[in-house]
């Protein structure tokens, strides 16, 4: 008897214990349940560009090297860089001793020329009239034939006298135009109005233009200034031309550029080493084109050789819905489908099919798909929670 009523002790505590391990269970499994929390941004509208960006340098779109087409000394600089000069405005001034020395002996050789070919032609009148008399004596028999032949042969040597010395004279005055020309160079002019970018000679130096065309400064018009532009090969078939395009510089404000681009050039560069060596082979492999646009600079807040910070717009939409690219997961097989989370009304997720539109490579344009106010999930944290008590 004693004995079973130990046993029915044993098995009210065991089962005691029992309980009380599963309230705590229970319990610390209330204690600690997970709860999950999306990140979620509306579905709005918005403007959107798809670019390709590129690097260029600013360069005047019109400019000109100013050199000196004769040999000498430089007396005089007659403009420093930064001014503003006008077309056929006097700018240097060549030593011109030499060259005039030269073309007073011309025009003196001419003279004497001139002179010469008066004295021939009044032999050739004296000689063709000599001519003439021995041919009338000559039918009246008074004179030997001898005679009528020597004033034939005086009448074409008086002719072929005239006729060389013409032609030293048609020499010589091809001779002092050039003389003239090279006089002339000495004075050297503006060929087109612009500003003053450079100057590479020093008044004193003395200049050699027998091989090659020293260049003494550098106009250029910088009122309109060009973009040169270098463009992967991976990115050069999305840029045509008229596509719109705008820049920044490192200025360090936020004032954009605007332009049209004028012209993709249809061959890379050839660099200076694959021109002299056309076996060498390139260091590097990236071939880059060059595409050019034009923008106006009549306020001269644009200098050559500026870096220009490029964005060709190759597609663009405008009051449009819009979403972060980081929020749609792309289908497989299907361009421009994404599969996309949104948080419902009952505050859990559902899943949908996207159609985009142009990409920026942050956000996407969204043609079908979603709806303007609507919660896009763009991630989700997984938090504990924890209370005092018991749930069940």
């Amino acid at each position: 008897m004693n004995t079973r009523k130990s046993f029915t002790r044993k098995q009210k505590t065991v089962g005691l214990v029992v309980l009380v391990a599963a309230l705590a269970a229970i319990g610390l499994w209330s204690a600690s349940r997970s709860s999950t929390q999306f990140e979620v941004t509306p579905v709005a509208r918005g403007n959107i560009e798809a670019t390709v960006t590129a690097i260029g340098t600013l360069q005047p779109m019109s400019s000109v090297e100013v050199g000196a087409q004769v040999s000498g000394q430089v007396l005089k600089l007659h403009v420093q860089p930064g001014d503003v000069v006008k077309k056929g405005q006097l700018l240097a001034e060549i030593d011109a001793s030499v060259l005039q020395a030269t073309v007073d002996a011309g025009r003196a050789q001419q003279n004497e020329l001139q002179a010469q070919l008066a004295e021939q032609r009044a032999q050739h009148r004296l000689s063709q009239q000599q001519h003439e008399r021995q041919q009338q004596m000559h039918k009246d028999e008074s004179t030997r034939l001898e005679d009528v032949q020597t004033a034939e042969a005086n009448l074409a040597a008086a002719v072929a006298r005239i006729a060389q010395t013409q032609a030293r004279i048609v020499q010589t005055q091809s001779s002092l135009k050039a003389d003239e020309a090279r006089l002339g160079y000495t004075r050297i002019y503006a060929p087109m109005g612009g500003t003053v970018i450079g100057i590479d000679a020093k008044e004193g130096q003395t200049l050699n233009a027998t091989y090659q065309t020293p260049t003494l400064m550098r106009i250029a018009d910088l009122s309109s200034m060009t973009v040169w532009t270098t463009v992967s090969e991976a990115d050069i078939r999305r840029v045509k031309a008229g596509q719109a395009a705008y820049f920044t510089t490192l200025a360090g404000d936020r004032r954009r550029w605007t332009g049209e681009v004028r012209q993709v050039l249809p061959a890379p560069p050839v660099a200076a080493a694959t021109q002299s060596n056309p076996n060498q082979t390139p260091v590097s492999k990236v071939v880059q084109y060059t595409v050019l646009f034009d923008v106006d600079n009549k306020d001269a807040e644009l200098l050559p050789q500026m870096t220009a910070q490029v964005s060709f717009i190759t597609a663009s939409a405008r009051d449009v819905l819009v979403a972060p690219l980081s929020a749609l997961q792309p289908v497989e097989q299907k361009p421009q489908i994404y599969t996309a989370r949104i948080l419902g009304s009952d505050d859990q997720p559902q899943t949908r099919e996207v159609r985009a539109g142009v990409n920026d490579r942050l956000a996407v344009q969204v043609v079908e798909g979603l709806k303007e106010g609507e919660k896009l999930i763009t991630g989700e944290v997984v938090a504990q929670t924890k209370t005092r008590r018991f749930q069940w």
